[in-house]
């Protein structure tokens, strides 16, 4: 790096300044950065963990297509990369899928730093222009009229050079990317999705449901801590946004209608009674396997021979053949 300055400068050109690449994003890299934050974050217990790993994918031209990624393993300070196990995965890697290459690295973080231009050097050797892919898990994303917003809290950045003061920097130019998925990838995103095969078709709609229920109070609440922040004065005003979010809740249907009300109490009630029709058709099918199983264990013991039949004192049955 020809200067240090890049604690006092952002690390991010300005919008106006546009990445020339064509990003394709398969669900497999999103899907591995986000089991590698949940497990870390549950590991070390704290909310943001330091996250670093490797992209794999291809490469023709400025078309790039991000396929898979590994796990890297860095120093104590959490800068310093360790080298030897980086080539070691990609080249296990590499035997598996000849295809794929080392095309860049993934983070999780809000926005791109120094800390990142250091450990951006370290991944040079291995590609000249290693693209940098951030996880903003915080960040409260709202559509925009533009084709071009983006619902994934994701950040693609290219690196390039600045020249500023008659000396060159390493900084980042954000890259607009696509989510591209083959039909064997929407399968299993699709029973990813469900829970996988274990479970009834009922507990995997069930299962489904609760998750998409617990996204939606997920982002009103990113939405209700934005709006207070534009109160408080803390965040910046967005007048298309709020627009959006005016007319979206006009749109609502009114809770306290009477009729509203009666509807939702019914199909409450609808749903209980299903839930309860459910659980007694579960009971009664788990009572018919036992009552089947109980009739061929005494079928099978009524069809075994006997042989002679043990008496007892004075040719009385003895106990044995009371209670058999």
């Amino acid at each position: 790096m020809a200067s240090m300055d890049t604690d006092e400068l952002p690390v991010v050109l300005p919008s106006t300044t546009t990445s020339g690449l064509s990003i394709a994003l398969h669900p497999l890299p999103i899907l591995n950065i986000s089991e590698h934050l949940t497990r870390l974050r549950l590991q070390k217990r704290t909310r943001l963990p330091f996250v670093l790993g490797a992209l794999l994918g291809t490469q023709t031209g400025r078309d790039v297509e991000i396929v898979n990624t590994f796990e890297l393993a860095v120093a104590d300070d959490e800068v310093t990369v360790d080298q030897e196990f980086l080539v070691t995965r990609r080249d296990q890697y590499k035997q598996v899928f000849p295809s794929l290459e080392f095309i860049g690295w993934y983070t999780v973080a809000e926005r791109p730093t120094a800390r990142h231009i250091a450990l951006h050097e370290q991944f040079t050797p291995y590609s000249s222009t290693p693209l940098l892919l951030i996880l903003q898990p915080s960040t409260v994303f709202v559509a925009s009229a533009d084709s071009s917003g983006q619902s994934l809290p994701l950040k693609a950045y290219e690196p390039t050079l600045e020249i500023r003061d008659r000396k060159s920097r390493s900084v980042f130019v954000e890259a607009p990317y696509n989510v591209e998925t083959g039909e064997a990838e929407r399968i299993a995103v699709d029973w990813t999705a469900k829970g996988g095969s274990g479970g009834t078709s009922l507990e995997s709609h069930l299962q489904t449901q609760r998750a998409a229920v617990k996204m939606l109070h997920d982002r009103i609440l990113l939405l209700v801590k934005y709006v207070g922040d534009v109160i408080a004065g803390s965040a910046t005003k967005d007048h298309a946004t709020l627009r959006a979010l005016a007319a979206l809740i006009a749109s609502l249907p009114a809770s306290e209608n009477t009729n509203f009300r009666e509807e939702f109490d019914t199909e409450y009630e609808d749903v209980q009674l299903t839930a309860y029709l459910a659980t007694l058709t579960k009971s009664a099918n788990l009572l018919n396997d036992l009552v089947d199983k109980h009739v061929v264990l005494t079928a099978s013991r009524d069809d075994r021979p006997m042989g002679p039949r043990r008496r007892g004192m004075m040719g009385r049955p003895s106990d044995f053949d009371r209670f058999h």
